[in-house]
């Protein structure tokens, strides 16, 4: 699956990622040094080409903002995107690097990775210009991960590939395994496409030993088209306490609003 992100962005795996995300910063005491190993451009123009030719973004955060019973789990998401959008309509859309910045607690910091050029070139910008405590990396993020998690710092490291290079499954799990076993918070976020892909992940990071794991996996809609996203699940190693509630509540809502007749979330410890 091609999964570039600006076709994408503000849909309904970003509104789960990212209030989990937000869940998940809050529950960890810093100072954090924060890694996201595939950031992207950082904030999404809703009203450009990409986004207008899949419209992934009007079932959405366009849904989860139009819902007045929206749980708090999503109240941080909703500020962020709030304040990109002052004139009301959602026209922006943050990604991961610029959700960070506006959580990041006073001492910690963030190195925001991504190898593409066109995506590079809009992101280290906005980062220059809106959060002095980011730091912009044309580079690898899994080496860069793996090089920070030698030096003995505080580590959550965000790991969103887009899945595009045969390998990055297991890649994905060979360096969430070294970093967290030298105890960082590792959050992952993966496509639901077909089942026996994803449960081959989950035996990659089982066979490695690792540190204590969380699963959260939502199902949209059946999965019977491999070359569809179907849902999305997120791995957590090393989670901070009391996370697996809110997990509940974010891939609950999900289900309920945005998915087919059916669809379903649970949340559970592989290890």
């Amino acid at each position: 699956m091609n999964y570039r992100h600006a076709f994408h962005a503000g849909n309904f795996a970003d509104v789960v990622k990212h209030a989990a995300l937000a869940q998940c910063l809050a529950r960890l005491s810093g100072p954090l040094h924060i890694i996201d190993t595939h950031a992207g451009a950082g904030v999404y123009d809703l009203a450009g080409e990409a986004a207008l030719k899949s419209r992934e973004a009007q079932a959405g955060i366009v849904r989860l903002a139009a819902d007045p019973a929206a749980p708090e789990v999503f109240a941080s998401l909703l500020k962020a995107v709030s304040s990109l959008n002052p004139e009301g309509d959602i026209r922006h859309y943050p990604g991961s690097p610029a959700l960070i910045c506006g959580l990041m607690g006073k001492d910690d910091r963030l190195t925001a990775c991504e190898l593409r050029g066109d995506d590079y070139s809009i992101l280290w910008p906005w980062l220059n210009r809106h959060c002095l405590k980011a730091k912009a990396m044309q580079a690898d993020g899994f080496e860069v991960a793996l090089r920070e998690a030698k030096t003995g710092q505080r580590l959550f490291v965000l790991i969103d590939p887009p899945f595009e290079q045969a390998g990055d499954y297991e890649r994905t799990a060979q360096v969430a395994l070294s970093v967290a076993t030298g105890g960082a918070c590792v959050m992952i976020w993966l496509p639901l496409k077909d089942l026996e892909t994803f449960d081959r992940f989950l035996r990659r990071l089982e066979a490695g030993n690792p540190p204590p794991v969380l699963v959260a996996e939502l199902r949209l809609r059946p999965l019977t088209n491999p070359m569809a996203m179907n849902g999305c699940a997120l791995v957590f190693l090393n989670p901070p306490v009391g996370l697996q509630l809110e997990l509940d509540v974010i891939c609950g809502w999900a289900a309920q609003k945005l998915g087919e007749t059916g669809a379903q979330s649970r949340i559970w410890r592989l290890s």
